[in-house]
């Protein structure tokens, strides 16, 4: 088990934007390092972001298409290869080291709702 992270305070998670969103297109990122997708994923009013994912075990390219996802959207974008991530979506790592994403809800979420 990973150990507990130091503690932050209550101001320092509110800074951190989660929202939910859903991914509109999804294909093969050929140039990762690591087995990974780009996805496009919609979050209403705040636009159009994309991601690097690396949820290739559990995950194909037609099941992840419409599937909403739990992401950070205020990080810095970061370029992956020739690829630049606007945003973090969330998983854990389960018993295998595989990334299950987080599960939003049973029910649709309207895009770019935040997570409180």
């Amino acid at each position: 088990m990973t150990p507990i992270k130091p503690e932050i305070t209550f101001e320092e998670f509110l800074k951190v934007d989660i929202r939910i969103g859903t991914i509109i297109e999804v294909c093969e990122f050929k140039k990762a390092r690591n087995p990974a997708y780009q996805l496009k994923i919609d979050f209403g009013s705040l636009g159009i972001k994309n991601s690097s994912a690396q949820i290739t075990d559990l995950y194909s390219l037609k099941n992840l298409h419409g599937k909403q996802v739990i992401a950070v959207i205020n990080f810095p974008k970061k370029q992956i290869a020739n690829f630049f991530s606007d945003c973090l979506v969330l998983g854990i790592y389960n018993s295998k080291k595989q990334v299950v994403l987080l599960k939003s809800s049973n029910s649709d979420i309207k895009n770019g709702e935040q997570v409180s």
